[in-house]
């Protein structure tokens, strides 16, 4: 029987600061170090195009971050992207913690199990309030809301043209923005 070690969150950024993770394309996931899938064309400008997008409809009351750690209990994960409270200079000294984040974004096609499993459960255990996954495969929006009990009770294969997130109902965000 293997028993790993659980890094925490404080020996994750010791092991940065001594560049031991140099080079390494990794993430922080309930106390274990994990490689992250490389991104292909498709995954980059999605996020990018979605990033853009909402940063747009957004202006002056979320800060949207792209491809940046967030820090939850046990992992630093780094979502594709991340709506987040402003002012931008808060996260001068640390990354977005589950306070401070609106709702997260992932993109996925080769990530998509661990999108919808594990990722999704460290979400909910830090009670983000809304995660979404856009499908690339699919093309289509995945949302889940309400975390409950270390898991989301609404989980929603989105079929409307218009979302509103929880977080700002007044502003209707076009999902084909995103998807195409």
């Amino acid at each position: 029987m293997k028993t790993l070690v659980k890094w925490t969150i404080s020996d994750y950024h010791k092991m940065i600061e001594s560049d031991i993770l140099t080079g390494r394309n990794c993430e922080l996931i309930d106390g274990e170090i994990v490689e992250m899938s490389p991104e292909l064309p498709q995954h980059y400008n999605t996020s990018k195009r979605s990033v853009n997008y909402l940063g747009n409809l957004l202006q002056g009351k979320a800060d949207v971050r792209f491809n940046g750690p967030i820090t939850l209990s046990n992992s630093e994960p780094e979502p594709d992207i991340a709506i987040v409270k402003l002012p931008e200079h808060r996260y001068n000294e640390h990354h977005p913690y589950p306070d401070d984040i609106f709702w997260l974004i992932e993109v996925a096609n080769t990530s998509l199990s661990k999108d919808l499993s594990i990722k999704r459960k460290i979400y909910a255990q830090a009670q983000i309030a809304e995660y979404w996954i856009i499908n690339l495969t699919s093309q289509e929006l995945i949302v889940f809301r309400n975390p409950d009990n270390g898991d989301y009770l609404m989980e929603v294969k989105w079929q409307e043209p218009i979302i509103k997130s929880l977080a700002f109902p007044d502003i209707e965000i076009i999902v084909s923005q995103m998807l195409n």
